[in-house]
């Protein structure tokens, strides 16, 4: 993609469909004009009185317990500088958009003009009484670090600096981990800083709050080295000053244990690596480019750990795994700061998460056998669904212990199962799915590429590395498309239809013949056929030219399933095919089977599709927790179309008796397990979260799935097609460009699945 067409892209998806990235969503009842009397005049104002009587009573009758301001003046934005308060919003925006998707904690965001300190901090303290706690974001130092020390010292609730203390939070957990990897001790580390700004400072202090010594570190700024004879300096700077007589940054690393990046790319050599002490520890954290290339530096020694601030590299150190958790921490328990001991909670909870065992989500997510403990991985990865229950559990106690609690929590197990409820309402699942396909893309032929929704998302999956595309249809058309959206990639592009196609068409028309010619096949007809595009994308799959198949944006389903079933068929054992969908629910993601094939399956079919859709669960790295749902609960009606779902959950509980699966089962009953508890106290769904329906009929679960998607916004993956002999996956008609981009993701996961699975049965033989 051109840099003009990133461009048009980002500002895009700011602009549209509706400007800027979070919104305000009411939480109570409004429907009526008894609803709206309690909402403001006159039922507003008892418990208006009741703060006004005892002002903590403010957290429990409004939202204030759960909200946060971040708030910057536009002085130090990302990478661009002093662009003023204006121009910060967007980044502030996307700040608040990642407190709520990972902690589930409500934001405004604040864009405050001044640049004089005594105005920001009089700004801040008079509008402080909304807010649970305040996130300060890209302010430049020094003026940062006066604001934060004078808005903790004046306000009663927390006040962080995600700039300075969020690296340094992070990087103090994945430093501690590298330490002990190596054998050594904090205390005797020779530690190099590059970088002075706020971040460099606050890193060193909390290193040095981990048992690193000020005298065996080195800092460098622009002009190099910071040394006590020195001019000028402010200080932050002075408290870091040494008194070595060494000027340049090459002569720091000589035999530097750790190195420390918070500057600018590509300032670190090759040769001062080599000079390093043995096991070095390099943190290159300048973003987007680190200090030194990861695969330079890991080439240039193999005893390196290594760390940079990018996803695409192992132990990244990334900020979104420490503020929006310290944060919930500190509102759960109402602190009143975030002292040095509750980041020093939060540096230890990540240090020891990343030697616990990973969830097989998270393994699955980034393409690992087993993520464990090591060179590699000496911090948890950002996605990994611990993080909510284990960060501020930590936070909170030390808060708790520290006396800056006004709130005590005394049910620790239970405050760790409300944090793992608040993951419900986000899409984590959309985000580990696409990681995962970019692992290993395979190539993916688009059926309808001259569908101007099907080459954007084509376009996306290409330029994201999800997969690589083929594009079929006709030439002219999608390279006119492609030119519209300027799409410049040197990518297949195939028209079945054109005479140059003829000697791969013939070679597929002879397959074809060869397979069903005493099924009624002449030659002639093979021939026809693979005129058709889906004809000819099954058999590029089944030939080996693609490794899978998306169709369906523009022709109805059976149309489509039927050339599958002809030409690529279903996996071996499998009697057959069924879809399910994954929804992202505001409870969690929620797969529904069967969506869109089998219209009145029985008793053994509900069996099937069932052990095939925790088959798909698993693949996502989740256990499979199945209801088999229907009208009526446990035998309460003897009709057959109860009957069957009772014989299948019967079937599956004789011959699989570990799977998780009960039924026949109402809906509200199989999600609401308070509900189960009270009526079906035997089921063994009780005390568990389902996350898979198997309903008794099309009819049921396609309307459940649209109903769902329609009326509650719930983003729909699928129909995930289950049971083929190959990666084959078909859109349900008028499919948007991000469904489209989602089920390409699931056919390059299949298709990794399945290059796998002959891979490990060719071993065996």
């Amino acid at each position: 993609m051109s840099e003009e067409s990133k461009r048009r892209e980002a500002l895009i998806y700011h602009a549209k469909p509706t400007p800027g990235k979070i919104k305000v969503v009411p939480t109570k009842k409004y429907a009526s004009q008894r609803d709206l009397s309690l909402a403001y005049s006159p039922g507003v104002a008892e418990p208006c009185l009741e703060i006004e009587k005892d002002k903590n009573q403010v957290y429990r009758y409004t939202s204030k317990g759960n909200l946060v301001a971040v708030i910057s003046n536009g002085t130090a934005v990302l990478g661009l500088g002093n662009i003023g308060p204006e121009a910060s919003k967007p980044v502030m925006e996307g700040k608040g958009l990642l407190f709520k998707i990972f902690a589930d904690i409500d934001v405004f965001d604040i864009e405050v003009n001044t640049e004089n300190v005594d105005e920001f901090i009089n700004t801040v303290k008079n509008i402080a009484p909304t807010f649970g706690g305040i996130n300060l974001e890209d302010i430049k130092a020094p003026e940062a670090f006066e604001i934060e020390r004078r808005l903790k010292e004046e306000l009663d609730i927390p006040v962080m600096h995600d700039d300075q203390h969020g690296t340094a939070i992070i990087s103090a957990a994945a430093l501690l981990n590298a330490i002990e990897l190596t054998n050594r001790k904090m205390e005797d580390a020779k530690i190099v800083i590059s970088g002075a700004g706020a971040a460099a400072i606050s890193c060193s202090r909390l290193y040095q709050a981990c048992g690193a010594k000020k005298e065996n570190m080195v800092m460098l700024d622009s002009k190099g080295v910071i040394r006590k004879d020195r001019e000028n300096l402010t200080s932050e700077k002075a408290e870091f000053a040494t008194h070595r007589k060494i000027d340049t940054l090459e002569e720091a690393m000589n035999d530097a244990d750790v190195f420390i990046g918070l500057s600018m790319a590509n300032i670190v050599s090759p040769d001062m690596l080599l000079t390093m002490a043995k096991d070095p520890i390099v943190f290159a954290m300048a973003n987007p480019d680190p200090e030194i290339k990861y695969d330079l530096a890991v080439a240039t020694r193999k005893d390196i750990i290594m760390a940079t601030g990018r996803s695409d590299h192992p132990n990244q150190v990334n900020n979104v795994l420490g503020f929006p958790f310290i944060f919930r921490g500190a509102l759960d328990v109402r602190a009143t700061a975030i002292n040095e001991e509750m980041k020093m909670a939060a540096v230890k909870a990540l240090a020891k998460l990343a030697k616990e065992p990973v969830p097989e989500q998270v393994n699955v997510a980034y393409g690992e056998t087993r993520l464990t403990f090591g060179k590699d991985y000496i911090i948890p990865k950002p996605f990994d669904p611990r993080l909510i229950a284990e960060v501020p559990p930590a936070v909170a106690k030390a808060a708790i212990e520290t006396g800056v609690a006004k709130k005590s929590i005394k049910d620790w197990e239970k405050y760790q199962d409300n944090l793992l409820q608040r993951l419900g309402s986000d899409n984590k699942l959309v985000r580990l799915l696409l990681n995962r396909a970019r692992l290993n893309p395979k190539r993916v032929v688009f059926a309808e590429a001259d569908q101007l929704d099907v080459l954007k998302a084509a376009q996306i999956a290409y330029e994201e590395g999800i997969a690589k595309p083929i594009l079929l249809g006709r030439t002219e058309t999608i390279k006119e498309l492609m030119d519209e959206i300027d799409f410049d990639a040197d990518i297949p592009i195939i028209d079945p239809k054109t005479e140059e196609e003829n000697p791969r068409k013939n070679r597929y028309a002879k397959v074809y013949w060869d397979q069903r010619r005493r099924r009624g096949v002449t030659y002639y007809s093979a021939q026809r056929l693979m005129r058709e595009r889906n004809y000819f994308a099954a058999m590029m799959v089944n030939e080996g030219d693609a490794d899978a198949l998306i169709s369906g944006y523009s022709r109805s389903y059976p149309t489509v399933v039927k050339p599958m079933l002809e030409l690529i068929g279903m996996a071996h054992g499998v009697t057959r095919i069924a879809t399910t969908n994954l929804m992202m629910t505001k409870r969690g993601p929620l797969f529904l089977s069967d969506t869109s094939i089998n219209i009145d399956p029985s008793a053994k079919d509900l069996a099937k599709i069932a052990q095939m859709t925790a088959s798909v669960i698993k693949l996502f790295g989740m256990e499979p927790v199945m209801a088999m749902v229907s009208y009526s609960n446990f035998g309460s009606s003897i009709n057959e179309r109860a009957s069957k779902v009772r014989e299948a959950v019967t079937y599956l509980h004789r011959h699989f008796p570990d799977m998780d699966v009960d039924g026949e089962l109402q809906t509200d009953f199989a999600l609401n397990d308070e509900m189960l508890r009270e009526k079906f106290p035997f089921s063994k769904l009780v005390g568990k979260k389902v996350n898979s329906l198997v309903f008794p009929n099309l009819d049921s679960a396609n309307i459940t799935y649209k109903l769902l998607k329609e009326l509650h916004e719930a983003d729909s993956i699928g129909p995930i097609m289950m049971g083929m002999r190959k990666p084959v996956h078909i859109l349900q008609l008028g499919a948007s460009v991000d469904e489209i981009v989602n089920m390409t993701a699931i056919a390059v996961i299949d298709a990794q699945q399945k290059e796998k699975q002959a891979l490990e049965n060719s071993k065996k033989k």
